[in-house]
């Protein structure tokens, strides 16, 4: 009888210390997550593509499509497939040239608070010609990181909104203090300091 009061006390006193201090937890974040983030967050025009230059209906434009995430050693490597019309537009034309190129942009993760942010951002591949690359150059330096950014709070909170369905138990995140980002392996291991809190 000892033993059985033993076995259904023991969950309540791990639910009762969730609720008490903050404590260490480590989260792994695959890259088909990230990729999944960076779909949603920027290439969500039609057809998957985010239009640097143009439209869909611009006879000239330049876009970028088709996003793969890896990781490479320390760093995250972003693929895109990038197609351009470069030239003037006369009555509905564009008049010029047409190039398709892949490009690799790679970052460093980084915390930010909340946040899983990116740092030195690095151009490994680019096109051939200038006039692309001086409109891709900003585009993967500059709005893939900042596109790329989750706020792991908020998402660990949507994740837990529906703890109360799928475990009985109402859980809610009160804070979240990221430590470190790092690549390891096939995973983004976040580091941090999280309070639960269980009902």
């Amino acid at each position: 009888m000892r033993q059985l009061q033993l076995c259904l006390l023991l969950p309540l006193i791990l639910l009762f210390s969730a609720t008490q201090a903050a404590s260490a937890i480590e989260v792994k974040v695959s890259a088909q997550a990230l990729e999944q983030t960076l779909r949603a967050q920027l290439f969500n025009g039609p057809e998957g593509r985010y239009y640097i230059r143009g439209d869909a209906n611009s006879p000239c434009f330049v876009y970028a499509e088709s996003p793969h995430v890896t990781f490479v050693q320390d760093r995250i490597v972003v693929h895109v497939h990038a197609k351009s019309k470069l030239g003037t537009s006369v009555r509905g034309t564009c008049l010029g040239v047409s190039l398709t190129t892949d490009t690799d942009v790679s970052l460093i993760p980084e915390a930010e608070e909340e946040s899983i942010g990116f740092r030195d951002a690095r151009i490994e591949r680019l096109s051939e010609s200038r006039e692309l690359n001086f409109i891709l150059a900003p585009f993967l330096s500059h709005k893939v990181p900042a596109q790329m950014k989750v706020n792991a709070a908020i998402l660990m909170r949507q994740l837990l909104s529906r703890s109360t369905e799928t475990t009985g138990y109402s859980l809610s995140l009160d804070s979240l203090k990221l430590h470190s980002l790092l690549v390891e392996g096939e995973s983004l291991v976040m580091d941090a300091d999280a309070n639960l809190k269980v009902n």
